[in-house]
């Protein structure tokens, strides 16, 4: 999900008073410097088998890759660090090779969580600098547990473990349904495995990565839930901890499928907004109406009437569990407005009896959600509910739906539905909390979708020595790699090649 945050407002405002200013003074302009909030890993033999195993660099057989010069290896880690002897699993890192001799090691992620990031630096790379280029070795990681790390595979036959509860008491019934059994293909499936498939084991396979590549510490980029594993690395490993860059970052105190969710939906009700003027302002083309009123009652009569019959477009049939999700998949960032318009006529021509198909994009949107195709992405929900537990009793989700149908008429049944994680396993260790000094770069737009502005606010006051560059009035999700922005771009590339923090936080606009 790129894959937000909105509560616990007095005790985030508290969360510096913890540090002591002579700590943040002196930590500021290191790199790699750990308070004494910082965490000790318990789980910390590693035997010798997986800490000196010999990497076997190869072909990816990616394209995206194999043009870009990369290579790829396999590397072999304990399913269950507290039980170093027992089952493995394989975790699929690439490595683009940095030119200078004397080059660090950059790892990252992607987001998600469970998304692939075999490929991510790719894209990463061509907003670095040459210079910076040069100076570190790129390396993408497939997370344990996603794609070609020994991918959980729940069988689902949806691809997507979230999607809207419906307009009423009916609609939601189905929702408890739905979400009940995809949790019970999980736990059927992947038995004693799953949950161990977590955001603090993927931390620490990013350590014993981060030796077998011979480097004493790590630099990092993470987007969305990247930032989340970062900064849960950062407080698990601090000495090891290098220039960290956290794009469009998630508040640690409200990560998981609550609080998370529940911030996005605010922000996708603002997006729509700005998405129907766009489409009002080209009512010749797309015929939803010529104010954003119009645009939104058009949605909105599409939603009610796909409740009462689904809309069946080519082989798929849209209910009101899954057209926001169409609406939400496609509203983080302005460059797809055009995108959104083309889908949401494309499914209102097909209500309406017209002949209809959908594009290639909208095609693989709807055959993933839908279809589960080329795979389900269960492996979300494995990493979000086996990182904190969710309340149980879905009155609880039901009423913060109805609490909020009045100012998120869209998004409220997306954003605060139940999900899997209701009827998951509890967590095997409590959740991570994130209050160190390590150093690092958090880089949000105020309008982002996905993880919204006060919860980076929030991780920056976790981490008492970073520094924060926000980039106003935008509303993107993931900007270094995405959204070209050259006082953005200059600010990452600086720290990553010197490790020079901005001396204050600072703000950015669009070119």
């Amino acid at each position: 999900m790129r894959p937000n945050n909105i509560r616990g407002e007095a005790v985030k405002r508290a969360k510096g008073l913890t540090v002591a200013l002579t700590g943040l003074m002196a930590c500021a302009a290191l790199i790699g410097c750990a308070g004494p909030e910082a965490e000790a890993d318990p789980h910390t033999a590693v035997p010798d088998r997986f800490t000196g195993q010999q990497l076997e660099w190869k072909d990816c057989g990616v394209p995206k890759l194999d043009e870009a010069g990369a290579q790829c290896a396999d590397v072999t880690v304990p399913v269950n660090y507290a039980d170093p002897q027992g089952p493995t699993l394989t975790v699929a890192i690439s490595r683009i090779a940095g030119s200078d001799p004397q080059r660090g090691v950059m790892l990252s992620n992607s987001g998600g969580p469970g998304g692939e990031g075999l490929d991510f630096m790719v894209d990463v790379g061509k907003a670095m600098t040459p210079e910076v280029r040069a100076r570190y070795d790129l390396i993408g990681m497939d997370p344990r547990g996603v794609g070609r790390s020994s991918a959980v595979d729940c069988k689902w036959p949806v691809g997507f473990g979230l999607h809207s509860a419906g307009l009423d008491a009916v609609g939601f019934a189905e929702s408890v349904a739905m979400q009940g059994d995809l949790a019970a293909r999980c736990a059927a499936t992947e038995g004693a495995r799953l949950p161990h498939i977590t955001t603090r084991n993927t931390a620490r396979d990013m350590d014993v990565i981060r030796g077998l590549l011979g480097a004493e510490k790590i630099s990092y980029f993470g987007t969305s839930y990247g930032t989340y594993l970062g900064a849960v690395y950062m407080q698990m490993f601090p000495d090891r901890s290098d220039r960290m860059v956290l794009d469009s970052a998630a508040d640690p105190d409200e990560y998981g499928p609550v609080g998370m969710m529940q911030a996005m939906g605010p922000l996708n009700e603002a997006a729509f907004d700005l998405w129907a003027d766009w489409v009002a302002a080209r009512d010749a083309e797309y015929h939803f109406g010529t104010s954003r009123a119009q645009v939104r009652e058009a949605v909105r009569a599409l939603i009610g009437q796909a409740a009462v019959t689904p809309i069946r477009l080519g082989e798929y049939e849209i209910d009101e569990h899954w057209l926001p999700v169409v609406l939400f998949v496609g509203l983080d960032s302005p460059d797809q407005y055009e995108m959104v318009a083309r889908q949401i006529r494309t499914i209102a021509d097909a209500a309406a009896g017209k002949p209809a198909q959908p594009d290639e994009t909208l095609d693989s949107t709807l055959g993933f959600v839908l279809k589960a195709r080329p795979n389900d992405n269960s492996s979300q929900m494995a990493i979000m509910c086996g990182d904190v537990a969710t309340p149980r009793d879905p009155a609880f989700y039901r009423r913060n739906i109805e609490a909020a149908r009045a100012t998120q008429p869209l998004f409220a049944g997306f954003t605060n539905n139940i999900t899997p994680c209701a009827f998951w396993a509890p967590p095997v260790e409590p959740a991570t909390v994130v209050r160190n000094s390590v150093p690092a770069l958090i880089v949000q737009s105020t309008g982002d979708t996905r993880t919204t502005y006060d919860g980076a606010v929030a991780l920056h006051e976790d981490l008492s020595a970073s520094r924060m560059v926000t980039l106003q009035d935008v509303p993107i999700h993931w900007i270094f790699g995405r959204y070209p922005n050259s006082c953005v771009y200059s600010a990452v590339n600086t720290y990553f090649r010197d490790g020079t923090l901005p001396a204050d936080d600072m703000t950015c606009r669009a070119d």
